[in-house]
C-alpha cells in the first residue's frame, strides 16, 4: 500500500514522501495514529499543492533574506569601547554590544547569527559576516571607536 507521510517516521521516510508499506502496518499504525494518509488522487494533488505552496514560501523569504542582507551590507554600526594609552583596549566587543548598537541603527539582528571567530579587541573598522538565512550571508561593518 502507498502511504503519503504527513510527519517524520524513523525508518520510514521524511514528511511529504510517499513510501511503500505493508497493509497491514498502513491500517494498524501509520493511518490510525495519523503518521500517514493513503496515496490516493486526491492525497496526491492536495500533496502536490502543499509542495508548490512550500517552494513559494522558501522562496520568498529567500527573497526578504537577500533584500535585507543589502540594509545590513551598506550600513555602519557604530560601538564604543573603553581604551588606554596607545590604543589599548580594555575588554572586547561582543556581538551582544554588536546587535544592541546594530538595534539603534534601525537593523533588528540577533547576536547568535553573528560569527566572530574572536571578539574585537581594536579599534578601528570590522567586517562581521551575518547569517540571515541558510544561503544568504550579508557582511556588517563594525566601526570601533574610543569611548
Amino acid at each position: 500500500m502507498q502511504i503519503i507521510l504527513l510527519e517524520d517516521v524513523k525508518a520510514l521516510g521524511k514528511k511529504g514522501q510517499i513510501v511503500n508499506v505493508n497493509d497491514g502496518y498502513a491500517r494498524n499504525f501509520i493511518l490510525p495514529k495519523k503518521l500517514g494518509v493513503e496515496a490516493n488522487g486526491k492525497n496526491m494533488n492536495d500533496l502536490k499543492l502543499q509542495k508548490a505552496n512550500e517552494e513559494k514560501i522558501k522562496k520568498e523569504q529567500l527573497e526578504q533574506a537577500q533584500a535585507f542582507a543589502k540594509q545590513v551590507e551598506a550600513a555602519v554600526v557604530n560601538v564604543t569601547i573603553k581604551s588606554g594609552e596607545g590604543g589599548k583596549t580594555f575588554g572586547s566587543v561582543s556581538t551582544k554590544e554588536i546587535a544592541a548598537a546594530a538595534e539603534k541603527a534601525g537593523l533588528k539582528l540577533d547576536k547568535k547569527k553573528m560569527m566572530l571567530d574572536e571578539p574585537i579587541r581594536s579599534l578601528g573598522t570590522h567586517i562581521i559576516q551575518v547569517k540571515l538565512h541558510k544561503d544568504v550571508t550579508a557582511k556588517l561593518t563594525v566601526k570601533v571607536s574610543e569611548q
